[in-house]
């Protein structure tokens, strides 16, 4: 069975609130700036999900990915489309192409590094 969003976000909370009273429900809650009563419904997976940016929040507070835990929730990062808006062409054939061609995660992280480094690179050259 595929884990849902709202059984993560309660199985990360309770580990952490394990440790640390500040990921109880009502203090996580707060945290995040949702109800308790919402937080709850999310947890038992009788609510939609909380909006994009409350999940970032939630990622950020569990020291979990965002992007993993929007997925989670059926969302991407708002950034995201801007990003597609701002160079569709290329950025549809990148994201086609790495599908299409069965692109591991491994090599994508590998080929996120070498973009990064080469801009460091290029960045000490000027």
């Amino acid at each position: 069975m595929t884990e849902t969003f709202g059984a993560r976000v309660r199985e990360l909370r309770e580990t952490k609130k394990a440790t640390d009273p500040d990921f109880s429900l009502r203090r996580f809650a707060h945290a995040v700036g949702v109800s308790a009563t919402f937080l709850s419904r999310v947890e038992n997976d009788q609510g939609p999900p909380p909006s994009a940016e409350k999940v970032k929040k939630m990622a950020a507070l569990l020291g979990e990915d965002p992007d993993e835990l929007l997925a989670l929730a059926g969302k991407v990062d708002p950034e995201l489309p801007e990003i597609i808006r701002r160079r569709p062409r290329a950025m549809a054939d990148l994201l086609r192409t790495a599908r299409d061609q069965g692109v591991t995660d491994e090599e994508i992280r590998k080929m996120t590094e070498g973009l990064k480094s080469r801009r460091t690179t290029r960045e000490g050259r000027e």
